[in-house]
Protein backbone atom coordinates (compact mmCIF):
# COMPACT_ATOMS: atom_id res chain seq x y z
CA UNK A 1 0.00 0.00 0.00
CA UNK A 2 1.61 3.21 -1.18
CA UNK A 3 1.30 5.84 1.37
CA UNK A 4 0.67 9.61 0.12
CA UNK A 5 0.35 12.74 2.58
CA UNK A 6 -2.16 14.81 0.55
CA UNK A 7 -0.99 18.05 1.99
CA UNK A 8 2.41 17.60 0.57
CA UNK A 9 3.58 19.43 -2.49
CA UNK A 10 0.74 21.70 -4.54
CA UNK A 11 -1.64 19.95 -1.88
CA UNK A 12 -5.17 19.83 -3.93
CA UNK A 13 -7.50 17.52 -5.93
CA UNK A 14 -4.25 16.78 -8.22
CA UNK A 15 -2.80 14.34 -5.78
CA UNK A 16 -5.66 12.33 -5.76
CA UNK A 17 -6.41 12.27 -9.58
CA UNK A 18 -2.90 11.12 -10.78
CA UNK A 19 -2.88 8.67 -7.82
CA UNK A 20 -6.06 6.93 -9.14
CA UNK A 21 -4.71 6.55 -12.61
CA UNK A 22 -1.47 5.44 -11.59
CA UNK A 23 -3.05 2.55 -9.20
CA UNK A 24 -5.48 1.46 -12.38
CA UNK A 25 -2.25 0.99 -14.55
CA UNK A 26 0.45 -0.26 -12.07
CA UNK A 27 -2.25 -2.35 -10.05
CA UNK A 28 -0.45 -1.10 -7.25
CA UNK A 29 -2.69 0.49 -4.09
CA UNK A 30 -2.48 3.74 -2.27
CA UNK A 31 -3.70 5.47 0.71
CA UNK A 32 -4.32 9.43 0.93
CA UNK A 33 -4.28 11.38 4.14
CA UNK A 34 -4.74 14.65 4.63
CA UNK A 35 -6.84 15.08 1.15
CA UNK A 36 -6.60 18.48 -0.54
CA UNK A 37 -4.61 19.45 2.57
CA UNK A 38 -3.37 22.61 1.46
CA UNK A 39 -7.01 23.96 0.30
CA UNK A 40 -9.32 26.24 1.96
CA UNK A 41 -11.64 23.90 2.85
CA UNK A 42 -9.64 20.61 2.73
CA UNK A 43 -11.12 17.05 1.62
CA UNK A 44 -12.83 15.85 -1.11
CA UNK A 45 -15.37 17.89 -2.84
CA UNK A 46 -18.10 16.48 -5.56
CA UNK A 47 -15.66 16.79 -8.48
CA UNK A 48 -12.55 14.61 -6.54
CA UNK A 49 -15.56 11.83 -5.94
CA UNK A 50 -16.85 11.66 -9.25
CA UNK A 51 -12.84 11.05 -10.40
CA UNK A 52 -12.41 8.50 -8.01
CA UNK A 53 -15.99 7.18 -8.53
CA UNK A 54 -15.41 7.10 -12.38
CA UNK A 55 -11.44 5.51 -11.57
CA UNK A 56 -13.74 2.54 -9.39
CA UNK A 57 -15.85 1.82 -12.26
CA UNK A 58 -13.52 1.25 -15.14
CA UNK A 59 -11.06 -0.50 -12.79
CA UNK A 60 -13.42 -2.33 -10.72
CA UNK A 61 -11.62 -0.82 -7.99
CA UNK A 62 -12.40 -1.42 -3.79
CA UNK A 63 -12.40 2.77 -2.26
CA UNK A 64 -12.77 3.56 0.98
CA UNK A 65 -13.67 7.20 2.60
CA UNK A 66 -14.88 8.04 -0.66
CA UNK A 67 -17.80 10.30 0.42
CA UNK A 68 -17.94 14.72 0.06
CA UNK A 69 -15.61 15.93 3.07
CA UNK A 70 -13.36 12.90 3.59
CA UNK A 71 -9.83 13.42 4.29
CA UNK A 72 -8.67 10.01 3.89
CA UNK A 73 -8.69 7.79 1.62
CA UNK A 74 -8.02 3.84 0.26
CA UNK A 75 -7.91 2.77 -3.52
CA UNK A 76 -7.24 -1.18 -4.39
CA UNK A 77 -7.49 -1.16 -7.83
CA UNK A 78 -9.21 -3.99 -9.91
CA UNK A 79 -8.79 -5.32 -13.82
CA UNK A 80 -9.69 -2.37 -15.97
CA UNK A 81 -12.45 -2.90 -17.86
CA UNK A 82 -12.81 -0.89 -21.37
CA UNK A 83 -16.32 0.20 -22.48
CA UNK A 84 -18.90 3.06 -22.61
CA UNK A 85 -19.45 4.48 -19.67
CA UNK A 86 -21.68 7.79 -18.54
CA UNK A 87 -20.44 10.01 -15.66
CA UNK A 88 -21.91 13.19 -14.40
CA UNK A 89 -20.29 15.46 -12.05
CA UNK A 90 -23.80 17.03 -11.44
CA UNK A 91 -22.30 20.47 -10.47
CA UNK A 92 -19.79 22.41 -12.89
CA UNK A 93 -16.92 20.49 -11.68
CA UNK A 94 -14.51 19.88 -14.00
CA UNK A 95 -15.51 17.19 -17.10
CA UNK A 96 -11.75 17.30 -18.42
CA UNK A 97 -10.37 16.82 -14.55
CA UNK A 98 -12.67 13.43 -14.28
CA UNK A 99 -11.35 12.79 -18.22
CA UNK A 100 -7.74 13.22 -16.74
CA UNK A 101 -8.52 10.53 -14.10
CA UNK A 102 -9.39 7.66 -16.74
CA UNK A 103 -7.80 8.08 -19.73
CA UNK A 104 -4.58 7.13 -19.28
CA UNK A 105 -6.37 3.68 -18.07
CA UNK A 106 -8.24 3.62 -20.88
CA UNK A 107 -5.36 5.16 -23.43
CA UNK A 108 -3.63 1.38 -22.28
CA UNK A 109 -6.16 -0.97 -22.26
CA UNK A 110 -6.97 -3.68 -24.96
CA UNK A 111 -10.34 -2.53 -26.24
CA UNK A 112 -11.92 0.89 -27.30
CA UNK A 113 -13.96 2.74 -25.23
CA UNK A 114 -16.26 5.89 -25.34
CA UNK A 115 -17.17 8.18 -23.04
CA UNK A 116 -19.43 10.74 -22.11
CA UNK A 117 -19.24 12.96 -19.11
CA UNK A 118 -21.30 16.27 -17.85
CA UNK A 119 -20.73 18.91 -15.41
CA UNK A 120 -18.73 21.83 -16.06
CA UNK A 121 -16.61 22.21 -19.51
CA UNK A 122 -15.62 25.64 -19.18
CA UNK A 123 -14.85 26.28 -15.74
CA UNK A 124 -12.12 28.39 -13.42
CA UNK A 125 -9.19 26.48 -11.62
CA UNK A 126 -9.56 23.56 -14.79
CA UNK A 127 -7.92 23.58 -18.41
CA UNK A 128 -11.37 24.51 -20.72
CA UNK A 129 -12.60 21.98 -23.36
CA UNK A 130 -10.56 23.84 -25.80
CA UNK A 131 -7.45 23.33 -24.63
CA UNK A 132 -8.16 19.27 -24.13
CA UNK A 133 -9.11 18.90 -27.55
CA UNK A 134 -6.66 21.38 -28.91
CA UNK A 135 -3.17 21.60 -27.11
CA UNK A 136 -3.03 18.29 -24.92
CA UNK A 137 -5.44 15.17 -27.42
CA UNK A 138 -2.93 16.28 -29.88
CA UNK A 139 0.45 15.08 -28.21
CA UNK A 140 -1.27 12.06 -26.67
CA UNK A 141 -2.60 10.91 -30.38
CA UNK A 142 1.59 11.39 -31.41
CA UNK A 143 2.36 8.96 -28.59
CA UNK A 144 0.20 6.36 -30.98
CA UNK A 145 -3.33 5.99 -29.05
CA UNK A 146 -6.47 7.88 -31.06
CA UNK A 147 -8.12 10.26 -28.75
CA UNK A 148 -11.15 12.19 -30.22
CA UNK A 149 -13.26 14.58 -28.21
CA UNK A 150 -16.51 16.61 -29.02
CA UNK A 151 -18.05 19.29 -27.24
CA UNK A 152 -22.29 18.58 -27.19
CA UNK A 153 -22.85 21.33 -25.10
CA UNK A 154 -21.30 24.22 -22.70
CA UNK A 155 -20.96 24.36 -19.14
CA UNK A 156 -20.05 27.92 -17.26
CA UNK A 157 -19.62 28.08 -13.37
CA UNK A 158 -21.26 27.37 -11.12
CA UNK A 159 -24.26 26.29 -13.33
CA UNK A 160 -22.53 23.61 -15.21
CA UNK A 161 -24.69 21.03 -17.47
CA UNK A 162 -22.25 20.90 -19.87
CA UNK A 163 -21.72 17.36 -21.73
CA UNK A 164 -18.74 16.28 -23.74
CA UNK A 165 -17.85 13.04 -25.51
CA UNK A 166 -14.54 11.14 -26.06
CA UNK A 167 -13.59 8.10 -28.03
CA UNK A 168 -10.81 5.83 -27.18
CA UNK A 169 -8.61 3.92 -29.42
CA UNK A 170 -5.77 2.60 -27.47
CA UNK A 171 -2.68 1.38 -28.33
CA UNK A 172 1.00 1.33 -26.35
CA UNK A 173 2.28 4.93 -25.34
CA UNK A 174 5.11 5.47 -27.85
CA UNK A 175 8.10 7.91 -25.91
CA UNK A 176 8.62 10.72 -27.91
CA UNK A 177 11.13 14.36 -27.55
CA UNK A 178 9.09 17.81 -27.26
CA UNK A 179 11.95 20.31 -27.08
CA UNK A 180 11.04 22.78 -29.16
CA UNK A 181 7.73 24.42 -29.82
CA UNK A 182 8.77 26.23 -33.12
CA UNK A 183 7.67 29.29 -35.19
CA UNK A 184 4.28 31.06 -34.29
CA UNK A 185 1.90 30.41 -37.62
CA UNK A 186 -1.78 31.39 -36.81
CA UNK A 187 -3.16 32.68 -33.79
CA UNK A 188 -6.62 33.77 -32.78
CA UNK A 189 -8.74 34.91 -29.67
CA UNK A 190 -12.22 33.96 -28.88
CA UNK A 191 -14.82 35.16 -26.34
CA UNK A 192 -17.37 32.86 -25.34
CA UNK A 193 -19.90 33.93 -23.38
CA UNK A 194 -24.10 33.05 -22.12
CA UNK A 195 -26.49 34.80 -20.27
CA UNK A 196 -24.23 37.67 -19.59
CA UNK A 197 -24.70 41.04 -21.65
CA UNK A 198 -22.21 41.25 -24.81
CA UNK A 199 -21.10 44.67 -23.92
CA UNK A 200 -18.36 42.87 -21.42
CA UNK A 201 -17.18 40.45 -24.31
CA UNK A 202 -16.51 43.51 -26.28
CA UNK A 203 -14.97 44.96 -23.94
CA UNK A 204 -12.20 42.00 -23.22
CA UNK A 205 -11.90 42.06 -27.09
CA UNK A 206 -10.94 45.88 -27.42
CA UNK A 207 -8.62 45.61 -24.66
CA UNK A 208 -6.87 42.14 -26.56
CA UNK A 209 -6.44 43.94 -29.29
CA UNK A 210 -3.97 46.64 -27.49
CA UNK A 211 -2.03 43.84 -26.49
CA UNK A 212 -2.24 42.47 -30.42
CA UNK A 213 -2.33 45.09 -32.81
CA UNK A 214 -0.55 43.58 -35.52
CA UNK A 215 -3.05 40.49 -35.22
CA UNK A 216 -5.21 40.70 -38.56
CA UNK A 217 -9.16 41.63 -37.60
CA UNK A 218 -10.13 37.91 -38.51
CA UNK A 219 -8.74 36.67 -35.75
CA UNK A 220 -10.81 38.24 -32.88
CA UNK A 221 -14.13 36.59 -32.67
CA UNK A 222 -17.15 36.84 -30.08
CA UNK A 223 -19.45 33.60 -29.70
CA UNK A 224 -22.88 33.79 -27.78
CA UNK A 225 -24.33 31.05 -26.80
CA UNK A 226 -27.93 30.10 -25.84
CA UNK A 227 -28.74 31.92 -22.59
CA UNK A 228 -29.79 28.56 -21.09
CA UNK A 229 -26.05 27.27 -21.53
CA UNK A 230 -24.61 30.32 -19.04
CA UNK A 231 -24.00 32.75 -17.23
CA UNK A 232 -20.76 32.51 -17.87
CA UNK A 233 -18.16 34.17 -20.44
CA UNK A 234 -14.33 32.66 -21.38
CA UNK A 235 -11.92 34.29 -22.99
CA UNK A 236 -9.46 31.77 -24.93
CA UNK A 237 -6.26 33.20 -26.69
CA UNK A 238 -4.84 30.22 -29.11
CA UNK A 239 -1.02 30.82 -30.32
CA UNK A 240 -0.57 27.99 -32.98
CA UNK A 241 3.26 27.16 -33.24
CA UNK A 242 4.89 24.25 -35.64
CA UNK A 243 4.96 21.17 -33.00
CA UNK A 244 2.31 22.45 -30.46
CA UNK A 245 -0.64 24.63 -30.05
CA UNK A 246 -0.99 26.78 -26.71
CA UNK A 247 -4.42 28.10 -25.24
CA UNK A 248 -4.44 30.70 -22.48
CA UNK A 249 -7.60 31.70 -21.13
CA UNK A 250 -9.35 33.97 -18.81
CA UNK A 251 -12.78 33.38 -16.87
CA UNK A 252 -15.30 35.90 -15.90
CA UNK A 253 -15.61 36.91 -12.03
CA UNK A 254 -17.66 38.75 -10.46
CA UNK A 255 -15.13 42.19 -9.16
CA UNK A 256 -12.92 41.36 -11.88
CA UNK A 257 -13.10 44.02 -14.81
CA UNK A 258 -12.70 42.47 -18.12
CA UNK A 259 -10.17 44.76 -19.18
CA UNK A 260 -7.89 43.11 -16.13
CA UNK A 261 -8.79 39.68 -17.41
CA UNK A 262 -8.08 40.15 -21.17
CA UNK A 263 -4.30 42.06 -20.28
CA UNK A 264 -3.61 38.86 -17.75
CA UNK A 265 -4.25 36.54 -20.61
CA UNK A 266 -2.26 38.39 -23.14
CA UNK A 267 0.59 38.28 -20.74
CA UNK A 268 0.49 34.86 -20.45
CA UNK A 269 0.37 33.90 -23.94
CA UNK A 270 3.46 36.45 -24.53
CA UNK A 271 5.40 34.85 -22.04
CA UNK A 272 4.68 31.56 -23.18
CA UNK A 273 5.12 31.96 -26.82
CA UNK A 274 8.55 34.49 -26.37
CA UNK A 275 9.68 31.07 -23.91
CA UNK A 276 10.17 28.63 -27.04
CA UNK A 277 9.51 26.30 -24.91
CA UNK A 278 7.29 23.30 -25.86
CA UNK A 279 4.79 23.18 -23.27
CA UNK A 280 3.04 26.32 -20.80
CA UNK A 281 2.37 25.21 -17.28
CA UNK A 282 -1.10 23.46 -17.56
CA UNK A 283 0.37 21.49 -20.59
CA UNK A 284 3.46 20.30 -18.91
CA UNK A 285 1.21 19.22 -15.78
CA UNK A 286 -1.14 17.26 -17.97
CA UNK A 287 2.03 15.15 -19.54
CA UNK A 288 3.35 13.34 -16.63
CA UNK A 289 0.94 10.68 -16.57
CA UNK A 290 1.61 9.92 -20.77
CA UNK A 291 4.86 10.41 -20.28
CA UNK A 292 5.98 8.27 -17.35
CA UNK A 293 3.83 6.02 -18.36
CA UNK A 294 5.66 6.00 -21.54
CA UNK A 295 8.56 4.81 -19.76
CA UNK A 296 10.95 7.27 -21.46
CA UNK A 297 10.85 10.51 -23.64
CA UNK A 298 11.48 14.23 -22.74
CA UNK A 299 9.56 17.86 -23.19
CA UNK A 300 10.41 21.09 -22.04
CA UNK A 301 8.30 23.79 -20.34
CA UNK A 302 8.67 27.31 -19.15
CA UNK A 303 8.77 27.78 -15.34
CA UNK A 304 8.09 24.59 -13.76
CA UNK A 305 4.77 25.09 -11.48
CA UNK A 306 3.43 23.49 -8.18
CA UNK A 307 1.63 20.82 -10.06
CA UNK A 308 4.11 19.79 -12.25
CA UNK A 309 6.57 19.14 -9.39
CA UNK A 310 3.83 17.58 -7.57
CA UNK A 311 2.86 15.41 -10.40
CA UNK A 312 6.42 14.21 -10.76
CA UNK A 313 6.34 13.60 -7.27
CA UNK A 314 3.34 11.37 -7.53
CA UNK A 315 4.43 9.28 -10.42
CA UNK A 316 7.56 8.49 -8.47
CA UNK A 317 5.70 6.64 -5.68
CA UNK A 318 4.33 4.22 -8.58
CA UNK A 319 6.66 3.58 -11.15
CA UNK A 320 10.27 2.90 -11.52
CA UNK A 321 11.00 5.49 -14.70
CA UNK A 322 13.54 7.91 -13.73
CA UNK A 323 12.45 11.64 -13.89
CA UNK A 324 14.54 14.09 -14.28
CA UNK A 325 14.19 18.11 -13.89
CA UNK A 326 16.75 20.13 -15.53
CA UNK A 327 17.92 23.71 -17.24
CA UNK A 328 18.79 22.16 -20.65
CA UNK A 329 21.44 24.59 -23.32
CA UNK A 330 18.52 26.39 -24.61
CA UNK A 331 17.97 27.83 -20.74
CA UNK A 332 14.16 25.69 -21.02
CA UNK A 333 13.00 23.71 -18.01
CA UNK A 334 13.23 19.75 -19.07
CA UNK A 335 11.64 16.74 -18.11
CA UNK A 336 13.29 13.74 -18.96
CA UNK A 337 12.27 10.57 -18.13
CA UNK A 338 14.32 7.37 -18.70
Amino acid sequence: MIEIDGSEGEGGGQVVRNSCALSLVTGKPFRIANVRGKRSKPGLMRQHVTAVEAAARIGNAEVEGLEVGSTEIAFRPGRVEPGEYHFSVGTAGSTGLVLQTVLMPLVLADRPSRLVLEGGTHNMLAPPFDFIERAFLPVINRMGPRVEARLVRHGFYPRGGGRIEVDITPAPLRPIECLESGALGDASAQVVFAGLPGEIALRMMTRLRKDFPDWHEEAFSLRELPADQGPGIILMIEARKDTVTEIASGFGQLGVPAERLAKTAAGRLKGYVESGAFAGPYLADQLVLPFVLAGAGCFTTVKPSGHLLTGIEIARRFVGTRIDLDLNESGHHQVTFA
